[in-house]
C-alpha cells in the first residue's frame, strides 16, 4: 500500500506560481512513477505530466509545457508540481497518483493508488 497525499494549493493570481507537494508514504520503495493529473467540474480528468522514480526525467502534456516542472526527492519520499505563469484555465482540482507495476496509460488507467486532491484558482 501506498498513500498519498497533496498539499500547496490554493488562490493566486494569473502570471502568478503555485508548487504543489505530492508526499507519500508505506510502500515507497514501490513506486514504479508518479503522474500528476488535475480535474475540473464538466470536464474529464486530464493528465498534466509524470515523473519515474529511477531516473527523475519528467515528462509533461499540452499546456503545461514551457510553464511547469515536476521533481522529486526520493529522500523525503515527495513528488513536487511548480506551476509558472497561471492561467484561469488551469483552475481545477489537482490529484497525484502512483503506478507500481509499469503498466499505465495517460488517463489515469494503470495508477494503483490516488491522493484525495487539492484545489488550485487561478483568477483574472
Amino acid at each position: 500500500q501506498v498513500q498519498l497525499v497533496e498539499s500547496g494549493g490554493g488562490l493566486v493570481q494569473a502570471g502568478g506560481s503555485l508548487r504543489l507537494s505530492c508526499t507519500a508514504s508505506g510502500r515507497t520503495e514501490s513506486i514504479f512513477v508518479t503522474g500528476w493529473f488535475r480535474q475540473s467540474p464538466g470536464k474529464e480528468r486530464e493528465f498534466v505530466g509524470g515523473i519515474p522514480r529511477s531516473n527523475g526525467r519528467a515528462w509533461y502534456v499540452g499546456s503545461a509545457k514551457g510553464r511547469f516542472t515536476i521533481s522529486r526527492d526520493n529522500a523525503k519520499n515527495a513528488v513536487y508540481l511548480e506551476m509558472n505563469n497561471l492561467e484561469p484555465e488551469d483552475t481545477a482540482f489537482y490529484y497525484c497518483a502512483v503506478e507500481k507495476d509499469g503498466a499505465w496509460t495517460e488517463t489515469g488507467m494503470g495508477f494503483d493508488y490516488w491522493g484525495q486532491g487539492t484545489q488550485v484558482t487561478v483568477s483574472s
